[in-house]
């Protein structure tokens, strides 16, 4: 048995998942030994696994699932999915999963994100903590009885599902590019999108963990280039951009315009009150404040959050809320276990430009919520994080009024920044949003210069 050490896993087990670099740090053995420590954690018959198109995912799972059989669990294999697919499982079988990627990630990376049934999310204190005490213990408890291993499809049944959940059965046909990066929407898109009535471009579908086009990170927005030129030159109706494990979704308007993740986060929110008004909708404290502006207008309850899918989760199912949106592209719906979904939040998208008529525009469409400026989040690289903080509140404080619920948060009347250090690197990321450019990018500035001195 491997040993191992506080120091070995540090890099390794993070806040949220487990990822790290493939060979260096994310191994057979590792994921082996991981599979036994889960399976301990869960207690449970069954444990469903699920995997992206990263030439060592195969290897890995076959460790993993050899651990968690040695344990008298058996293990139900559903092949190549998206993250979202693997939560999806997780709901319809009831029991807890293991998705095997490193969801945005360059092709040296890899990792796994746990969950429990019904997709609740496993992290630091709900789970990883355990199992890295195991780990380092050696405390890992295997039964005489090898469990069993089944293989299942549960493709056709996710898009069902999905499908299910928001009206597109009647729009309007739309013309759309799909930038799948090489990841696994390449997959999936043609079984959950195809039934529709679309034309869909395809970009990038191949499987290839290696990402020979592009990185699939479309938090990153040079990633987008490919997508905006391609939906200018097709004259399509929108464009969509997918990460590697295919649980976030960006949107290109015909013009080729980025959608902010806000934007959306506000259409659906917009959405769903129609629908069932009243109901609590949660959002990032880094969103802009169109959303919380959205969400009282059409008379629903807004919940401010954390940034971070576990805290999001969390807050979701303690305030009964019906979704939920982050910066970084994610989307949570009661609907799918609190789970989010970029595939479901695509097809809201394409619902709300579906039920208009045949001139309108996404940015037409979206026009309304375009109503503040951000600067998108900044890293900047600072031997003390806190240090540099305290700077910002020095500089800024008097101005506005100051909460911290995730690091520091100052707001006036036309303005706001937040600034919060990474979790696992020595970065301060920066946000800031004005009424107008001139204010966003004087207080951008400002900031930028007090953290960076």
């Amino acid at each position: 048995m491997v040993s191992y050490t506080e120091r070995s896993l540090a890099s390794v087990i993070k806040s949220y998942d487990i990822r790290g670099l493939v060979g260096r740090e994310i191994n057979e053995e590792l994921c082996h030994d991981i599979g036994i420590a889960f399976a301990n954690l869960v207690e449970s018959e069954e444990i469903v696994v699920g995997f992206d198109m990263r030439p060592t995912s195969q290897s890995l799972v076959q460790a993993f699932s050899e651990g968690v059989r040695k344990t008298g669990t058996n293990v139900v294999n559903i092949g190549l999915s998206a993250t979202d697919q693997l939560y999806f499982a997780t709901g319809i079988l009831q029991i807890p999963g293991a998705m095997f990627t490193a969801s945005h990630n360059p092709a040296e990376y890899h990792g796994i994100k746990l969950a429990r049934a019904g997709a609740r999310p496993i992290g630091t204190a709900s789970g990883l903590e355990e199992i890295r005490r195991a780990l380092i213990s050696g405390n890992l408890l295997i039964a005489n009885k090898l469990g069993a291993e089944r293989s299942v499809d549960m493709l056709e049944s996710y898009g069902e599902y999905l499908r299910g959940l928001v009206d597109c059965a009647s729009i309007r046909k739309l013309k759309i590019v799909v930038d799948a990066g090489n990841g696994m929407a390449g997959h999936t898109v043609p079984h959950v999108l195809g039934p529709l009535n679309l034309e869909i471009i395809p970009m990038y579908f191949e499987l290839d963990g290696t990402f020979p086009n592009h990185e699939a990170n479309p938090l990153d927005y040079s990633t987008l280039r490919d997508l905006q030129a391609r939906v200018r030159a097709e004259g399509a109706d929108l464009g969509l951009a997918f990460d590697g494990d295919a649980d976030r979704c960006f949107l290109v308007d015909e013009t080729g315009a980025i959608v902010e993740p806000s934007l959306l986060t506000a259409l659906i929110a917009e959405s769903e009150l129609k629908q069932s008004p009243g109901e609590t909708i949660i959002y990032s404290l880094i969103s802009s404040r169109i959303v919380p502006e959205v969400i009282r207008s059409n008379g629903g309850v807004p919940s401010r959050s954390r940034v971070g899918h576990s805290f999001i989760k969390a807050q979701m199912a303690e305030t009964g809320a019906i979704f939920g949106g982050e910066h970084s592209g994610h989307f949570y719906f009661r609907d799918f276990w609190n789970a989010d979904s970029g595939m479901l939040a695509a097809l809201y998208a394409i619902s709300a430009l579906g039920h208009t008529s045949k001139s309108a525009t996404f940015s037409s469409l979206i026009s309304k919520f375009r109503k503040y400026v951000s600067s998108g989040e900044i890293n900047s690289k600072v031997a003390n994080t806190g240090a540099a903080m305290a700077k910002v509140e020095e500089r800024f404080a008097h101005l506005g009024e100051i909460d911290r619920l995730d690091g520091l948060t100052i707001s006036t009347s036309t303005w706001w920044l937040n600034v919060r250090p990474s979790n696992t690197e020595p970065l301060l990321r920066l946000n800031v949003e004005g009424d107008d450019d001139a204010i966003m990018c004087r207080i951008r500035d400002e900031a930028l210069e007090v953290i960076r001195q």
